[in-house]
């Protein structure tokens, strides 16, 4: 690992941050509009808004240049404000972006995103990860004529929907007839998704899972798993929104061969661009459709802005780069080269009882532990504020894209490095010595604000 030879310098303007952050509540609820950018989440040393980015950089209204670490919540793929795909968006835009009936583009796209994806025969675009999951259960629940959802209980997120965010600590406003419709069992556990099909014998529309989520599976997990599902009459929907375009291409569906009815897409499929998918077999697909004559009508996606060509452009340039160019070894070996250092730095500093690397080289999370040993948002709050002070926006995971070079890792692994002498500190002497400002960062689902 080649290490910077001296000290970084320290970030230490924030005073447009401060104004904007004194503002943005009183005119947006959270003051963003996904909860994962909300100021719970960061210290109160930290960007409050971003002005621009290109490559894996970003600036804050101050001035202050970083490198993106988890680039747009993993929805950046390539690199903010990436030529071609820009180049792509424009050409578009001179001939309009959305008309009274679909442009031809969606044809280009729907053929093309459906080459890469022979398990699956037709596709739905949406702007929006949450409205595709959402239609995804929807078509589970009209196929089998069944009502309960099946989803792992340690994945976070998956829409902003009822149906899920019933199934979580922010249940304010949700009715108990919905929450009880969702049910949960331990990620990639066999024996447990057994469980659940017997408690739940006969009810079960649909199971959702992301195909990879911090452990690794065992390489027939998830078709013995969808065959399990097939057998008790329910579906399999993959969600690929954080996957795809990141563990292979297109995805872990080619990875692993997997063979689900559904899947979601979304986040990096089109470099940050608003454009995502739900692809699926024909016979669930089609009940979405309005080509068979007599049957019930079911209202899957209908969006004005689903078809917006600029961003469908996006994409299609987003898969020329991933098809043209080497971008899967490229995520993959920054992911490792980031993880090597880490744990070089980890273990020289006889840190590893403190500090865990979960997930993979295409998305390696963080885990941030006190004196006792065990995980606390204290000493992740101070860790984040020693790595944003030194100019990586970080939340404790690193999704690499298509630009981030190994120079910009070495500067990563100089901030963890330098990071960890404060957090060394904070171990003796308290995380609050070292902590400026009483902002502790929160669990986005928590009962209580």
């Amino acid at each position: 690992m080649n290490t910077y030879t001296h000290s970084l310098p320290l970030i230490t303007r924030f005073e447009k941050s401060d104004e904007y952050r004194n503002v943005i509540h009183r005119l947006i609820p959270g003051g963003a509009h996904t909860y994962s950018k909300g100021d719970d989440q960061f210290p109160l040393l930290s960007p409050a808004a971003i002005t621009h980015g290109k490559g894996p950089y970003c600036w804050d209204p101050d001035g202050n240049k970083y490198i993106d670490a988890l680039m747009g919540l993993t929805s950046v793929s390539l690199g903010h404000a990436y030529e071609p795909v820009l180049q792509r968006v424009r050409e578009e835009l001179e001939k309009g972006s959305n008309f009274s009936r679909p442009s031809v583009i969606e044809r280009e796209m729907a053929e093309r995103f459906l080459s890469l994806i022979p398990q699956h025969d037709m596709i739905k675009f949406a702007k929006n990860g949450s409205v595709v999951t959402t239609a995804a259960v929807k078509l589970a629940r009209a196929y089998t004529g069944r009502n309960i959802i099946a989803r792992p209980s340690e994945h976070p997120f998956y829409s902003y929907d009822d149906w899920f965010i019933g199934s979580t600590s922010c249940d304010h406003g949700i009715p108990r007839e919905v929450k009880d419709m969702t049910v949960m069992y331990h990620q990639d556990s066999y024996e447990d998704l057994e469980r659940m099909f017997n408690e739940f014998s006969g009810q079960i529309a649909c199971v959702i899972s992301e195909p990879e989520k911090w452990i690794a599976i065992e390489p027939d997990y998830l078709n013995r798993a969808i065959d399990l599902a097939h057998r008790n009459g329910a579906l399999w929907i993959m969600d690929e929104m954080i996957t795809g375009f990141k563990t292979d291409y297109p995805g872990s569906i080619k990875k692993y061969n997997a063979q689900p009815d559904l899947a979601t897409w979304g986040k990096g499929i089109a470099n940050g661009f608003s454009f995502c998918a739900l692809t699926g077999k024909k016979e669930v697909m089609e009940l979405g459709g309005i080509t068979r004559s007599g049957e019930p009508k079911l209202f899957l996606v209908s969006t004005t802005h689903g078809g917006e060509t600029h961003s469908i452009a996006a994409g299609l340039a987003t898969m020329d780069v991933f098809e043209n160019e080497p971008v899967i070894e490229h995520l993959h070996g920054i992911g490792d080269y980031y993880i090597n250092g880490v744990t070089e730095i980890v273990t020289r500093r006889k840190l590893s009882d403190y500090f865990t690397l979960t997930g993979f080289n295409w998305s390696s999370g963080l885990i941030v532990k006190n004196r006792e040993k065990e995980p606390d948002f204290v000493y992740r709050t101070l860790f984040m504020q020693e790595m944003i002070r030194r100019g990586i926006l970080f939340q404790g995971i690193l999704s690499p894209c298509y630009t981030h070079t190994k120079e910009d890792i070495d500067w990563v692994h100089t901030a963890f490095d330098e990071s960890c002498e404060v957090f060394e500190k904070a171990l003796e002497e308290g995380a609050e010595k070292y902590l400026v400002g009483d902002s502790i960062i929160k669990p986005v689902f928590r009962k209580y604000i």
